[in-house]
């Protein structure tokens, strides 16, 4: 038996334990007032089977004598998605303010009985949401396409742990059949993939919402001679974050071709979602205003063309009796100007620094009548294996900020830019820690993280994971590692020789000194992954995290080993890095592959040559 004080996540925000336990009948009834709870009533019947060992049949009706569970629908709970759970006389009652409410409750039943299995604390529970939006966007488009399979998962997981809301960012990788130009090589989501993905998600009371990006990020579609003539600057444009050319990657919001072929997207997409919700994007046109625009912008102003731009966006989501969500990046820059927008668009205030002002831009739109989400993130991107402490101060301070001024919803990002080398179980930590501030702060603010995480996420029943997770994404934070945005270490694995110096100073710019602190990430690194082999993962992919995490730690080192270089303390000769980043490589094909479709891996590979390209040159 566990000891008495459970872990669960979220954390519910009351909870009453007593020094009672109540042993779970062999034989009993979950009783369900009609059909509409079958399925939170199964989710319930499957979780008494796999940990503790009873099968209770299901039955609709009341006042059954041999009753172990009642679940129902109680509407003087005065919190939508609430619920009350009862332990105690050999019986678990849960009632929720609606159906939600009681799957909600049924999921912290499941979490009991993981760690309790048949002989259940007695105990009360009253618990509701802070956010009535508590959402994860998956970034399918940069360049992994997970599988549906995959997807399938994490969204059961996310469930579990009460998130009702999942975006698919889109930029190319839905299957449009109006346009299979632009996806033909990129493993997209189909039509049938995104019907069976939102049924999936609907009884779950998850709301999967499209995201396709309609104004910034549409390199892939500009490539291509049939759309190149809407870009904003057709040749492409230097980049403002490394100075370097970039492919055409913003249309020209001036041009009426731009909006039809906008409203061409939305017509296809939106038939396979049963939500009303549609996200824009909108965000980072990086050449709005420097070419075909640039008239309109130096005679109305960026903000101006912009939103105007965004208003006929609104046109065609409204006429298809959508809501709109965009991210306020731009619009933010203008403040004025947000009072015009309508007051049924969603503004998605986004920042992903622990410091991020969620404070100052909330308050920008507390009291406009524009409702908002906070748009945190997992910190995973631009990393190996997460930026630990950034993820929990990053996540926090939207929580809070987003309560403060009357945010309506809780986006938590995970994004997967420039290659998307990180795998998918780097992200569960900042998984975890968004649903269980979204649900409630107050509870929630200091969870402990690596024993929710060996429970919910990795299913490790040797404690191993949760800690390891935690501290191999705390590497970033050796003196020099630490950049905004990322990891100094994934910069300098892709970068290539001729710019080597420009990153040394970087490094200076950072914190860094000289190669000790590449020594010291290494033996960081080894002292974390000391433990691995004590995991003891109960889930079907168990190797799979094990070789994922195992692939993580040794990028790291090799970065920091060609660190090592910028001073001239190599460890190992540039044949002897050749050879070893070609069987980093074929491990990550490999593991790329156990989750995610085939489409994007050649472009995530791409992003190694620089670095076998010096080695070889060496």
């Amino acid at each position: 038996m566990s000891e008495l004080k459970p872990v669960l996540l979220p954390i519910p925000r009351e909870i009453n334990l007593t020094e009672e336990f109540v042993a779970l009948a062999e034989e009993s009834l979950i009783v369900i007032p009609n059909a509409e709870l079958l399925f939170e009533a199964q989710t319930a019947q499957k979780g008494l089977v796999d940990y503790a060992g009873v099968h209770w049949q299901i039955v609709a009706g009341q006042d059954y004598p041999n009753t172990g569970l009642n679940l129902e629908i109680d509407s003087s709970i005065g919190h939508a998605e609430g619920y009350h759970m009862t332990i105690k006389d050999g019986r678990v009652t849960i009632h929720g303010a609606d159906a939600a409410g009681v799957f909600y409750g049924v999921c912290t039943l499941n979490q009991l009985l993981l760690q309790y299995q048949n002989m259940l604390p007695a105990l009360t529970i009253e618990d509701w949401p802070d956010y009535a939006a508590r959402g994860v966007m998956l970034d399918i488009s940069r360049d992994k396409v997970p599988t549906l399979q995959t997807t399938l998962e994490l969204v059961d997981r996310l469930a579990s742990w009460k998130i009702n809301q999942v975006q698919l960012y889109m930029e190319h990788t839905f299957a449009y059949q109006h346009h299979p130009l632009v996806w033909a090589e990129n493993s997209p989501f189909t039509g049938q993939d995104v019907l069976e993905l939102d049924a999936f998600c609907k009884q779950r009371h998850i709301e999967l919402v499209p995201n396709q990006n309609s104004l910034g990020h549409m390199e892939r579609w500009l490539k291509f001679e049939p759309y190149a003539p809407l870009a904003e600057k057709p040749e492409g444009f230097t980049s403002p974050w490394d100075g370097k050319h970039r492919d055409a990657s913003s249309l020209n919001p001036i041009d009426p071709g731009s909006i039809e072929l906008m409203a061409s997207l939305y017509d296809e997409l939106l038939p396979h979602f049963t939500s009303t919700l549609l996200n824009v994007g909108g965000d980072e046109p990086w050449e709005l205003g420097m070419g075909k625009s640039k008239p309109e912008v130096e005679k109305l102003g960026e903000g101006r063309v912009y939103l105007t731009y965004l208003l006929k966006l609104y046109e065609q989501v409204s006429a298809r009796n959508h809501t709109m969500m965009f991210w306020d990046d731009i619009i933010i820059k203008y403040p004025e100007l947000i009072p015009e927008l309508p007051k049924d668009v969603i503004a998605m205030v986004w920042g992903y620094e622990a410091d991020h002002p969620f404070d100052e831009r909330g308050a920008a739109f507390d009291g406009s009548g524009i409702p908002f989400y906070v748009c945190p993130g997992t910190s995973s991107w631009n990393t190996f294996a997460g930026r630990t402490e950034n993820t929990i101060g990053n996540l926090q301070n939207a929580a809070s900020n987003g309560l403060k001024h009357g945010a309506i919803g809780f986006l938590n990002t995970d994004w997967g830019d420039v290659g998307h080398w990180q795998p998918l179980p780097v992200s569960y930590l900042g998984f975890a820690y968004g649903a269980a501030v979204s649900w409630a702060l107050d509870a929630n603010a200091e969870i402990d993280l690596p024993p929710v995480l060996d429970a919910f996420a990795f299913d490790d029943s040797a404690h191993v994971m949760g800690k390891l997770a935690y501290d191999l994404g705390n590497v970033y934070r050796v003196p020099g590692h630490s950049r905004r945005n990322g990891h100094f270490l994934i910069d300098l694995l892709k970068a290539p020789e001729e710019d080597l110096e420009r990153w040394q100073e970087r490094y200076h710019e950072y914190g860094g000194e000289d190669a000790e602190s590449f020594r010291v990430a290494v033996e960081k690194v080894n002292e974390i992954m000391d433990v691995l082999p004590d995991a003891n993962i109960q889930r079907d992919d168990a190797d799979l995290i094990l070789s994922e995490f195992e692939l993580a730690a040794d990028l790291i080192r090799h970065s920091c080993y060609r660190g090592m270089m910028l001073f001239d303390e190599a460890e190992k000769s540039p044949a002897e890095m050749k050879q070893e980043l070609e069987q980093l490589i074929e491990r990550y094909k490999e593991n790329w592959l156990a989750r995610n479709r085939p489409g994007g891996l050649k472009d995530s590979l791409k992003r190694f040559e620089p670095a076998l390209d010096a080695y070889r040159q060496a």
